[in-house]
């Protein structure tokens, strides 16, 4: 078994992995062989998508079919196994699939062809009426093969050359007429092959399309002076350091770019990736990032493969390097991030968090170690944040409804890893007698309980409990109520920030729970009523119209959304809550003093302004309008509205203020991050800017900017800062 698998680990090939998908135990010692393939899971089944196993495998069918003859389909003589159409084509058809996504999707993990067929359906991988074709000509050739070795007891799947011969075996076959059985063998064989050639044999077009090519030569020392003026002509400013860059990477200048086969695949993706990168505003600059990113690949053949397969992402990285530097930078660390376009359609929005619950927790069901299964999550959840990052950068989702997809997310990753963390921990620990499971229920403030995430926040997060401190866990080491809900918190926190090869899922923020940095990580939900009602701060009060209960058990959850509720709604000092409430914007304007409109959160008369006011007004309101409490700003400022604390003219400004900034946060966060410079910017990202705050081009945008941020001023002197004075 070591023998083997060393050999399997070094020197393995693809055929091999593809014959390994059926391989069961049949006899002798069960346990061992079950260990044995269990040890060869990694080997079958990749973490990354394997694109290059595509020609791998089907190299192998192409040397069968040269070996055999089995190219044109026929009747006399045609092997119904090996030949064109054949059986063999409808198993490489499923495995290969199977081996691309059945690292990522467990329901791919079957043995049976037809139970295969069946597995890619269910996942989207392939239409139901593609896969009964494929299943009725499976059964069909199965039962030929079989007939044919009934004849003689041969081991054979060729059919008589002898048309005399064939029309006997038709009849053996329950063929009145031997024509039927000659057009049902042609009709299924000819069924397999097209199915087959559009899974294998379809190159993609990666040649350049909308104009002439003219030359790309990227040998010798010298540049070539037809290709330093093809690459003029595509929009490169600089096109004799595009030329050399290129050159360097046929050389194997870098990691990705050493092998032969990486530099093949290069060569023929070339032409389409300038093309791309040529209809970006600042070519030059975007193929500069191009070229960083390759940089920092370990290898190319795999990536490359990828874009040779599904040339669509050409586009997408274009138009990533174009305008979000950020992101380009994310995909250099962590370039298995573009499996997560191709394991899901990227343009389609994502479900709800129960949908997104339920297909993270198949993932983790299909894992049997803890930390495979935070890996596991951490590719789900990098995963699905790209693909709304991606959907953002192409403007089918705009960053405003991007904040609650990108919420969700988070919700749908605490609600499956917590259960997997508390399973790991009561291992050693066991679980407290009575206790509902999971035992703590997960509270979320700031943006994340508004769900308004941007892409990089961090989670605002707060642990409750309601077991009776005297109880002992039943585990081999018992720690009592309130040891074992913190410890289990601690563990939830590292599940989610803790860096693996996978690298982080998320910044945990804690400082919004009782008594800040210094109190317990988990706090029973009688402390945390008692603390808001004699000891809290108003701040900490308006952090809690924006709190949400995560997850947790249905008693616990419902006993905390009642209590928050109680507090929210209890009669205030409407002077002592004003003059609060306006000392604390003065204290963060001086702590964050901001010199730009494009400091969103800071800046007065942006975001940090709109959510004190209708924090604010909440809070004075709430006792007589209970209404009007929603962790969202913009939904608060239209409840507000529709209450008659604010004019509907009010509301209707202050909620669409608040959508445009968050709008343009997100956009920025997303591509450039907390830094941004409109001298240094793309073209291309202030265009983007531009539209996502509703102007013609970006000079409007920054005088509506301007003027959104005046009125917003005017509305908090208005409301908070001259009633206080």
């Amino acid at each position: 078994m070591t023998a083997a698998e060393t050999y399997y680990e070094s020197m393995g090939q693809n055929w091999e992995r593809a014959a390994m998908i059926k391989a069961r135990p049949v006899a002798s010692d069960p346990d061992s062989s079950a260990a044995f393939l269990r040890a060869l899971r990694p080997f079958v089944w990749r973490r990354h998508l394997d694109f290059a196993a595509i020609q791998d495998v089907h190299s192998i069918k192409r040397q069968i079919a040269a070996h055999k003859k089995g190219a044109v389909i026929k009747a006399e003589g045609q092997n119904v196994k090996l030949g064109r159409g054949g059986i063999r084509e409808i198993e490489f058809f499923a495995q290969t699939q199977q081996l691309i996504w059945g690292g990522r999707d467990a329901r791919l993990r079957v043995r049976g062809t037809e139970d295969a067929l069946a597995a890619l359906v269910d996942a989207g991988r392939l239409r139901g009426e593609v896969a009964n074709a494929l299943k009725l000509a499976y059964r069909f050739l199965r039962k030929v093969e079989h007939r044919l070795q009934m004849v003689d007891d041969k081991q054979t799947q060729i059919l008589p050359d002898d048309p005399a011969e064939l029309d006997r075996f038709a009849a053996f076959l329950g063929y009145d007429d031997p024509k039927g059985f000659r057009g049902d063998l042609a009709h299924h064989l000819h069924t397999v092959a097209y199915h087959y050639a559009h899974l294998f044999e379809e190159a993609p077009a990666l040649s350049i399309p909308t104009r002439e090519a003219g030359s790309l030569v990227f040998t010798g020392s010298e540049n070539d002076p037809e290709t330093v003026a093809t690459l003029a002509g595509l929009g490169f400013e600089d096109p004799g350091a595009v030329a050399e860059t290129i050159r360097n990477w046929h050389r194997g200048s870098t990691r990705a770019t050493r092998s032969e086969r990486a530099r093949q695949l290069l060569t023929e993706l070339i032409p389409a990736l300038l093309e791309a990168l040529g209809r970006m505003p600042q070519p030059d600059q975007a193929f500069r990032r191009f070229d960083r990113f390759l940089e920092a690949l370990p290898a190319g053949v795999q990536l490359f493969s990828l874009f040779h397969a599904n040339p669509a992402l050409i586009e997408v990285m274009a138009e990533i390097l174009g305008m979000a530097p950020s992101l380009a930078s994310q995909l250099g660390r962590e370039p298995a991030l573009f499996e997560g376009v191709l394991t899901h359609d990227v343009m389609r929005p994502l479900p709800d968090a129960d949908t997104l619950t339920r297909e993270l927790e198949r993932h983790l069901r299909s894992v049997d170690d803890y930390e495979v299964a935070l890996d596991t999550a951490r590719r789900w959840t990098g995963d699905r944040r790209f693909q709304v990052g991606v959907q953002i950068i192409r403007a089918h989702l705009d960053a405003d409804h991007a904040g609650e997809t990108f919420s969700d997310i988070a919700d749908a990753t605490i609600r499956a890893l917590l259960p997997a963390a508390e399973t790991e921990f009561a291992e050693r620990h066991g679980r407290l007698p009575d206790g509902a499971s999971p035992a703590i229920a997960v509270l979320a403030l700031g943006k994340y309980g508004g769900r308004e995430l941007t892409h990089g926040s961090d989670l605002d997060l707060v642990f409750l409990y309601d077991t009776p401190l005297d109880r002992e866990s039943d585990g081999g080491k018992p720690l009592m109520t309130s040891a074992y809900t913190i410890r289990l918190g601690q563990r939830l926190i590292s599940a989610l920030s803790a860096k693996t090869a996978e690298g982080a899922l998320y910044e945990i923020d804690m400082r919004l729970r009782p008594t800040g940095n210094k109190g317990p990580v988990a706090t029973s939900l009688a402390a945390f009523e008692k603390y808001h009602a004699e000891d809290a701060w108003t701040w900490e009060r308006m952090a809690l119209t924006r709190a949400r209960v995560v997850t947790g058990p249905l008693e616990l959850r419902a006993a905390i959304e009642a209590r928050i509720k109680t507090i929210l709604t209890e009669a205030r000092d409407a002077d002592t809550l004003l003059a609060d409430v306006a000392s604390m914007r003065a204290r963060t304007a001086k702590e964050h003093r901001s010199t730009s409109p494009w400091e969103i959160k800071h800046w007065r008369g942006g975001l940090l302004d709109l959510e004190f006011i209708a924090q604010y007004l909440q809070l004075r309101e709430a006792h007589h309008h209970p209404e009007v409490l929603d962790g969202n700003t913009a939904e608060a400022f239209r409840k507000l509205g529709a209450a008659g604390i604010l004019d509907d003219e009010e509301a209707r400004f202050l909620a669409s203020a608040t959508r445009i900034w968050r709008n343009l946060q997100g956009l920025l966060r997303l591509t450039v991050g907390r830094n941004f410079d409109p001298e240094s910017a793309p073209e291309a990202l202030k265009r983007r800017l531009a539209r996502t705050g509703r102007a013609v081009d970006f000079a409007t945008l920054e005088r509506n900017v301007e003027k959104m941020s005046e009125t917003v001023r005017a509305a908090f002197a208005r409301h908070i800062g001259e009633p206080a004075e």
